[in-house]
């Protein structure tokens, strides 16, 4: 009893630290937010990433860091409307 009360307790805790780990009642859209401004982050933290694709894009490094975090806004477009029994 005492090993599944502290697995709970480890899994609250890393839900609570990251924000993306995600739960049981996460929908579809909130997944993938998640998964899109982890992605973004990751470019944004990682320069080489950013020089690879202003390069592709051709752009400067600057445009393409703006760029990224605009789309971190939004990044999967207006949510879903909510249905009224919920």
């Amino acid at each position: 009893m005492s090993d599944r009360f502290n697995l709970n307790t480890q899994v609250e805790h890393l839900q609570n630290k990251y924000v993306g780990t995600g739960h049981a009642d996460i929908t579809k859209y909130e997944w993938a937010i998640n998964q899109h401004r982890d992605s973004y982050a990751s470019y944004i933290g990682h320069s080489s990433l950013l020089s690879l694709f202003a390069v592709a894009e051709n752009e400067p490094i600057a445009r393409v860091r703006y760029n990224c975090l605009e789309k971190m806004l939004r990044p999967c477009g207006t949510p879903p409307k909510k249905e009224e029994g919920m």
